[in-house]
């Protein structure tokens, strides 16, 4: 008998809870959930163990303050993290978030050092840095999810607009996780048929706009927190491509050797995902314009990563 994919999620909070229930009911691993809150971890887990028999599911769930039950797990997902609160600088967040996704993936590498991991915690592109800076990994096992979750929404406004099944709508939003992003609407289609036939300039840029601020829309609505639904699914679509190597073409954070013109540096791209990680990074004929926005958003991210001061 095949032996059964497991999964460490840390942080067992919204998104992490999430991500574990997607990855349950899709049968896909095993899973372990981590977090510092005594109780928290252990009842969610105990909870989806419970809805298991309901939805014909059978994996094992088990949840943890620590990190001896995580050992040997295939693919590991770090949502831990805080996020920023009124009167914190960018600065004070990066400080807080380098130490607990250092000390975390300090732990990974001890107890599963060949696995994959999966960077969630904000800010992204940064925390990507931190967790390589600390495993030691090679680059193909470090990846950041963002270009997915930007994607979805840059997706789901273009079906709004249009009226239309999202299944048929194809696209990419590159570049770093933030106001920084690139959404490629002359990549992307509906139905095959490209996007700039079917909506005027002004109603594509608003979509963009929309895109680029769709976290923080709903962290206005939510008043108190923010996205999980989407980011976790985001993470699964990522989890799923690896533990059943189905080379998926989806973009995500990974770090360039080069390619668009950028070296050692995590920015979103599209990217082959299989049982080996990011195995292939795939380049696009990107036009001036596009070129202009993705150097943008790279030294945005050249920024973040300058202030975080990894030896």
């Amino acid at each position: 008998m095949m032996r059964r994919s497991k999964v460490t999620i840390v942080g067992a909070g919204n998104v992490g809870a999430t991500c574990a229930h997607w990855i349950a009911a899709k049968e896909l691993a095993d899973v372990v959930l981590v977090d510092i809150v005594e109780g928290m971890p252990q009842g969610k887990a105990l909870d989806l163990c419970q809805a298991a028999p309901v939805e014909d599911v059978d994996l094992r769930m088990v949840g943890t303050n620590g990190y001896e039950e995580t050992r040997g797990s295939d693919v590991v997902v770090v949502t831990s993290g805080v996020a920023r609160k009124p009167g914190m600088s960018r600065d004070d967040l990066l400080a807080i978030n380098k130490k607990i996704v250092g000390d975390v993936c300090a732990q990974i590498a001890k107890h599963s050092p060949e696995a994959i991991v999966v960077m969630v915690s904000n800010p992204l592109d940064a925390m990507c840095h931190v967790a390589l800076h600390v495993l030691k990994f090679p680059r193909e096992r470090v990846v950041g999810m963002a270009g997915i979750l930007d994607t979805a929404r840059f997706k789901a406004f273009i079906g709004l607009e249009l009226g239309v099944s999202v299944e048929d709508v194809h696209g990419m939003v590159l570049g770093g996780h933030g106001d920084t992003m690139v959404p490629l609407p002359r990549h992307t289609s509906v139905g095959g048929i490209p996007l700039t036939e079917l909506l005027p300039r002004e109603k594509i840029d608003a979509i963009v706009k929309r895109t680029a601020s769709g976290g923080a829309e709903i962290v206005g609505l939510l008043k108190t927190g923010s996205a999980y639904y989407a980011p976790a699914a985001a993470v699964v679509a990522m989890v799923e491509s690896m533990v059943k190597d189905k080379k998926r073409v989806l973009p995500c954070a990974t770090l360039l050797k080069g390619e668009y013109g950028h070296e050692n540096l995590f920015i979103g791209v599209p990217c082959v995902l299989g049982a080996r990680g990011v195995e292939r990074v795939i380049q696009l004929q990107l036009d001036a314009g596009e070129k202009a926005l993705l150097d943008n958003s790279a030294r945005a991210v050249k920024e973040l990563v300058a202030a975080l001061k990894l030896e």
